[in-house]
C-alpha cells in the first residue's frame, strides 16, 4: 500500500489532471490524500455563498474518491506571488512529513495560471532524499486550461513520460468533476466533457489502450 499525496492549487486541479489515476491508485489499495494549496476569498470577489459552496463541494469530492485526508493550506487564491517561497515550502513540507508520502502529484510548472508555478516550486523543494526519504515518485500532471496555455517561449512544453491506463475509471473521474458546476461549460471550452474524454483518447491512443491519463515523471526511486 502506497502512501499519495495530490497537491491541487485549487479544488478540480486534482480532477482534470490525474483524477481517474488517482481513483485507480485506490482500487489498488493506496492511501490517497488531498492537499488545496488555496481558498476563495472576499478580497477575489467570492461572497460567503460562493465560499460556502466551495466547501461544500470539497466535502462531496472528498467522500467521492475516499480520499485519506484533506488538507486545506488556506492560502489567498491568485495570490501566491504574495506568499513567501519559505512559507509555502514549509506548508507542503508538514504535509509530506505527516503523511510520509512516497507518490506526489504536483502541476506542471509551465501552466498559464501562476499559481501552478509557484505550487510546482514548493513542493519540488521537498522532494530531496536526505530530508525528505519517503518520497520515491515525482510526477507532474497536465490541466485542461491551464497546460499549454502558457505564452513563455522558453517553456518546452508538457513531455510526458508516464501513461496510466484508466478504462475503468475515466466515467467516475467525470461524473466527480461534475461537482465543480461552475467550472465545467460547453465544448469548445477547454474544461468541458468533451474535452476531458478527447484528452483521455488521445493519451490512450499513444499506449495502444481506449483511454489514459499522461505524466512527466520526474523521479523514481526502486
Amino acid at each position: 500500500m502506497a502512501q499519495v499525496l495530490v497537491f491541487a492549487p485549487h479544488p478540480d486541479d486534482e480532477t482534470l489532471g490525474c483524477g481517474a489515476t488517482l481513483l485507480k491508485h485506490r482500487a489498488q489499495g493506496d492511501q490517497v490524500s488531498w492537499v488545496i494549496v488555496t481558498r476563495m476569498t472576499e478580497q477575489m470577489g467570492f461572497n460567503a455563498e460562493r465560499q460556502a459552496q466551495r466547501q461544500q463541494e470539497i466535502q462531496q469530492v472528498a467522500a467521492d474518491y475516499g480520499f485519506a485526508q484533506v488538507f486545506e493550506l488556506g492560502f489567498p487564491v491568485a495570490q501566491l506571488d504574495q506568499v513567501g517561497l519559505i512559507e509555502l515550502v514549509a506548508a507542503c513540507a508538514k504535509v509530506i512529513t505527516d503523511t510520509q508520502a512516497e507518490v506526489l502529484y504536483l502541476p506542471y510548472r509551465g501552466d498559464a495560471h501562476s499559481d501552478h508555478a509557484f505550487v510546482f516550486d514548493a513542493v519540488a523543494a521537498c522532494t530531496k532524499n536526505f530530508r525528505y526519504p519517503s518520497v520515491k515518485s515525482v510526477r507532474v500532471y497536465e490541466t485542461l486550461s491551464e497546460t499549454g496555455y502558457g505564452l513563455n517561449p522558453q517553456d518546452t512544453g508538457f513531455k510526458p513520460n508516464l501513461w496510466v491506463e484508466v478504462n475503468d475509471y475515466l466515467e467516475h473521474k467525470i461524473a466527480i468533476m461534475r461537482r465543480f458546476e461552475s467550472e465545467l461549460a460547453a465544448h469548445p471550452f477547454p474544461r468541458s466533457e468533451q474535452s476531458i474524454r478527447a484528452l483521455a483518447t488521445l493519451r490512450g491512443a499513444q499506449i495502444n489502450q481506449t483511454v489514459a491519463e499522461a505524466f512527466m515523471n520526474l523521479k523514481q526511486v526502486i
